[in-house]
């Protein structure tokens, strides 16, 4: 879907929101979120109707998320000759702001169906690329991404899965751990190594679904993020064609940090799109200025990473710690601020708290977020 005609314009209008300080601090407007401004067709009134369905019955939502690929959220910023939208980072976290006012879990997952969309489009062949993308801009397919291990979670170039290459296959064999969609999704984007230790032996491969070898482990019980299935991806001699690689060789951790560069930047999005719905409990001078400083500061780190400065993953490390460790902060406040009350799951106040939480894990950890930061600062001291 090209970028042009109602998605056009509602990204347009969602960037001028974002620009306008005095309707973004406009009381009813937050109360609404902007999403009422700018989701004309009520995607996230959607959301938000079924959002106590997700959470209770856990429903991995596809017939929902097929909705928000008919407005091109399936391929936000992938190439519209494949099927993507086309649109720019700018665009796609007011999208994300949007939506996560209905459903934080439910977007957080569109979020990385989105990222491993754009790894294939922009990392991949002619053919590799229109094999599969297509599919996923429209959602007919959902995708996972596979570089967490049980034994290299923020240590992520010390991964074990391996894909040895026999002819025109890659054999793999090893585990990954908590994959969001795992075994519920279709394709699944994979960081292995094909060579020797360290970030410079891994590659990025795509597996598909029903592929002799692809197992699954348990579903998951989470405390929060339940919209979405989470397991163990398994893989036992599973064979793969060559063909299904990704770049060279020796790139997949390269491919790997670019995807989680946009990553970080969504998660601290859609983090902050919890303080104008809980307005009517935190509606103070303090938190409204707090507010508007993080949001101009993740829409400075996007803009300046898009100019492809050299210490764009320490500015999209930036964002993510501010947002998420205040966000959650700002949440945990109006749980308190409920008193009993914010404790029961009849109040949607605790399941912010809930989904909140994990985004200071996810996309590297805020402690791998403050060593990104750290490490490029003394570099330039």
């Amino acid at each position: 879907m090209a970028a042009v005609g109602p998605l056009g314009r509602i990204a347009k209008l969602g960037s001028s929101i974002c620009r306008n300080h005095r309707l973004l601090c406009n009381r009813s407007v937050q109360r609404r979120g902007i999403a009422s401004c700018i989701d004309r067709n009520g995607l996230t009134s959607s959301f938000i109707c079924t959002f106590l369905i997700f959470f209770s019955q856990e429903v991995f939502p596809v017939e929902t998320m097929r909705k928000a690929a008919q407005l091109g959220f399936g391929g936000i910023y992938v190439q519209p000759d494949v099927g993507g939208s086309g649109l720019s980072r700018l665009d796609t976290s007011v999208i994300f702001e949007a939506l996560s006012t209905g459903c934080v879990s439910t977007t957080a997952y569109i979020s990385i169906h989105n990222m491993c969309a754009w790894m294939i489009d922009t990392f991949g062949n002619t053919e590799q690329r229109e094999k599969f993308c297509p599919d996923l801009c429209s959602m007919d397919k959902f995708a996972s991404y596979c570089l967490t291990e049980p034994g290299a979670g923020s240590d992520a170039a010390s991964l074990l899965t391996s894909a040895q290459r026999k002819g025109d296959q890659y054999i793999l064999n090893g585990s990954k751990a908590f994959i969001s969609g795992g075994g519920d999704t279709d394709v699944y984007v994979v960081m292995c190594r094909t060579g020797s230790k360290g970030p410079k032996g891994i590659s990025c491969v795509v597996v598909e679904k029903g592929t002799p070898g692809l197992n699954f482990g348990k579903k998951e019980k989470k405390v929060g993020w339940n919209s979405q299935p989470t397991r163990a991806v398994i893989f036992e001699d599973c064979a793969i064609p060559v063909s299904n690689r990704l770049g060279e060789e020796g790139q997949g951790f390269s491919i790997a940090m670019k995807g989680l560069n946009g990553g970080r930047i969504n998660i601290g999005e859609e983090g902050g799109t919890h303080i104008p719905l809980l307005n009517n409990v935190l509606y103070q001078p303090e938190n409204e200025k707090l507010y508007n400083r993080f949001k101009l500061a993740e829409m400075a780190t996007k803009l300046v990473a898009s100019e492809n400065r050299p210490d764009a993953v320490s500015l999209c490390s930036m964002a993510k710690l501010f947002a998420t460790d205040e966000c959650f902060n700002i949440c945990n406040q109006a749980l308190q601020m409920h008193g009993g009350y914010g404790y029961l799951k009849d109040y949607a106040v605790q399941q912010f708290v809930r989904d909140i939480r994990v985004h200071q894990i996810l996309e590297g950890t805020n402690e791998v977020m403050r060593m990104i930061i750290s490490r490029n600062l003394l570099s330039e001291s």
